[in-house]
């Protein structure tokens, strides 16, 4: 058994000697190479690989642990070159596990990159400083207990502030509307970070492959179509866990780039790799908006970009930004042909428990909870024994050719009544097609008619009930825009026979 490394009294070369007498060496962190100092390792990388190490740490900003993460995530996670270059700041080294060394008595892990940091090059030959395995542990064990203390500062903070927030939300429950227009005010929080934040937890990501008519329907559109993908370049726009990447590469994608920022990206990184497909699928973190990929352009442009009716989270509007940025003359955005419909619904026994159910609570009157309440869309899964018109399409839109500003629009609406009833609530749902220079075009409805997906349906329930009959036509006209302090959500609002109703979706 080797003996633990020791740091000599003075000092000298010889304390890194082994059993064998051997100077140690240092591995390349992109090819089989061995050298015999740190510094003539990176001299290597930058003729060879074209890896400054220099211009990344000046890059990202990195002190001596943040170049540890970096060394133990490259032996570790075998980025390319290319890759490392595309990332943007915060790098996925930042996790507390690469401050682990992933080679015992890496000589890179002793280099002092701090020395470096005010140039953007990396000159060879240089002085190094070198520390000693032990002195590298005390600095790495006093480092981590400074990251656990200012963890708990962190959470302790967090929890004080979802207190406030929950105390300020019970006590500011009701939405403050004008009884004149029903016009709702613009709602305050700012939910980009936590948007991403959301699709970082693997329960979302578990829940919409699960979801069969839209993983089946992706699938099926790619496999059944392979030509569209065989030896093409392929951007997938919040590529989550990879399945649609993995998708396309299985059909004969030349190379497939995702791009997703939230922190799932690291899972789909792992995945990616388990099924050897790394070779093909390039991930990056960050917006598409913000990020620099490794191609000028691609031949198709893939996303699942679907909110609630369709446009909640406005995640479209990465796609179009991409397909004008990236997309090739002769290339194709999939699912192409979105359409959003309306249809009239009649369910008195819902419509009491959400909505009358005010009028008495215990005995007591709290019908000023209803224009809070009312005003919120809800997203549920319909029976479709509720349905009491034909269904009418308010939007079709072409991705191939929409811009931002179409997603914001108006539309009249005429809805055939089917039953005569008490019409108690309007619900929108969407349907999906892939068709453009398709051999087999695939497509799939979220209506309530059709198999449950994730999506559900949206219903904007009506304060009060309008009653209809069998043949007439109830028209309104609908008007839908994002909430300008929270762009994600939407506002929507429903005008029927003289009643006007504003809703949100958030």
């Amino acid at each position: 058994m080797d003996p633990e490394p020791c740091v000599s009294d003075s000092g000298s070369d010889g304390a890194w000697e082994d059993e064998g007498g051997e100077e140690p060496r240092a591995r390349c962190l992109f090819c089989p190479s061995f050298f015999s100092s740190a510094e003539e390792l990176f001299c290597h990388c930058t003729s060879d690989h074209g890896f400054n190490i220099g211009m990344v740490a000046h890059k990202h900003g990195l002190d001596f642990y943040g170049y540890i993460k970096l060394i133990n995530f490259i032996r570790l996670e075998k980025p390319t070159v290319e890759f490392i270059k595309s990332l943007s700041t915060p790098g996925p080294w930042e996790e507390e596990k690469y401050l682990k060394p992933a080679l015992e008595d890496d000589l890179l892990l002793q280099f002092d990159i701090e020395d470096h940091l005010d140039s953007t090059s990396f000159s060879c030959p240089n002085g190094l400083t070198e520390a000693s395995p032990l002195l590298q542990r005390l600095k790495y064990a006093e480092h981590r207990a400074e990251l656990a203390e200012a963890a708990l500062a962190r959470a302790q903070e967090d929890l004080q502030k979802m207190k406030h927030f929950a105390q300020d939300f019970v006590m500011n429950a009701e939405v403050r509307s004008s009884p004149s227009t029903g016009a709702i005010a613009d709602l305050c929080e700012d939910e980009e970070d936590v948007y991403f934040s959301s699709y970082g937890h693997y329960g979302i990501h578990e829940e919409m492959i699960k979801d069969k008519v839209r993983t089946d329907s992706y699938r099926d559109f790619i496999y059944q179509n392979s030509h569209l993908f065989k030896d093409k370049i392929i951007l997938d726009v919040g590529c989550g866990t990879g399945i649609l990447s993995m998708f396309a590469a299985k059909a004969g994608a030349r190379k497939v780039i995702g791009v997703d920022q939230s922190e799932i990206i690291y899972q789909a990184m792992d995945i990616i790799r388990l099924n050897g497909l790394e070779d093909r699928i390039s991930l990056v973190k960050g917006r598409i908006e913000e990020v620099e990929l490794p191609v000028e352009k691609v031949d198709v442009v893939i996303s699942e970009w679907m909110g609630y009716f369709l446009l909640f989270e406005s995640m479209l509007d990465s796609v179009i930004y991409a397909r004008d940025k990236y997309l090739a003359k002769s290339g194709s955005v999939y699912p192409d042909i979105c359409t959003i419909s309306l249809v009239a619904i009649a369910d008195s026994s819902k419509h009491a428990d959400r909505i009358a159910f005010w009028d008495d609570v215990y005995g007591f009157n709290m019908s000023c909870m209803k224009k809070a309440v009312i005003s919120e869309a809800v997203v549920e899964v319909l029976d479709p024994s509720t349905l009491i018109s034909d269904s009418y399409v308010i939007k079709r839109i072409d991705c191939h050719t929409v811009s931002v500003p179409e997603l914001e629009f108006s539309s009249d609406f005429a809805l055939t009544i089917t039953k005569t009833s008490l019409c108690t609530a309007i619900a929108g749902y969407f349907d999906i097609s892939f068709e453009t220079n398709c051999h087999k075009r695939v497509l799939f409805s979220t209506s309530p008619c059709c198999t449950k997906t994730h999506w559900k349906q949206t219903a904007f329930f009506l304060e009060n009930p309008i009653s209809v009959e069998k043949g007439e036509e109830l028209k309104g006209r609908i008007t839908i825009h994002k909430n300008r302090k929270d762009p994600r959500s939407l506002i929507i609002t429903l005008s029927i026979k003289n009643l006007k109703q504003t809703y949100s979706l958030q």
